[in-house]
């Protein structure tokens, strides 16, 4: 069977990338996991490894410098939808980012973008509710200490451990 089309769309700057070079290592009903390559170069991050959460509205990734090393995880809120008949997903970036540092450290970024996106009528009230309550979810499972489940499970599919479907 072939794996879906993922494609990336952005709100700020807008855009939609066909992510046709990053890998699907696993993917069922509520999770897609992926490694890749940067598509544009960045002076330090170089590749990484990405676990889309279907049913929690949110990405959590991994983001690697050239030499392998874990820079830190990076966590979008995110909506999508999915077309049957191209077999293909379309995750929208909501803005709004939590990353978490290899020293434990947590920051909630962009969120200011949110006001934008609403102000400016580029996002709806709708749109925000779900984003949000999918960012106080994150926030409450790294909060709790339970990210751990989620970072331990990356890793195990990342090294090859894929959980049978």
């Amino acid at each position: 069977m072939d794996k879906p089309k993922l494609y990336r769309k952005r709100i700020i700057p807008e855009e939609i990338v066909l992510l046709d070079k990053d890998k699907i290592l696993y993917s069922d009903k509520t999770h897609i996991v992926t490694k890749w390559n940067t598509i544009k170069p960045k002076k330090i991050l170089h590749h990484g490894c990405s676990c889309y959460f279907l049913e929690e509205g949110f990405k959590v990734s991994k983001f690697y410098r050239e030499d392998g090393t874990l820079m830190y995880w990076y966590c979008d809120i995110i909506s999508y939808t999915y077309d049957p008949d191209e077999d293909s997903y379309v995750f929208t970036d909501l803005l709004a980012d939590v990353l978490i540092y290899p020293d434990g450290r947590v920051e909630v970024v962009d969120v200011g973008e949110i006001a934008d996106a609403l102000t400016d009528g580029t996002l709806t009230t709708e749109e925000m509710i779900p984003a949000l309550r999918s960012l106080d979810k994150l926030l409450g499972i790294i909060y709790s200490g339970e990210f751990r489940t989620i970072q331990d499970r990356i890793n195990r599919i990342e090294e090859g451990n894929i959980p049978s479907q």
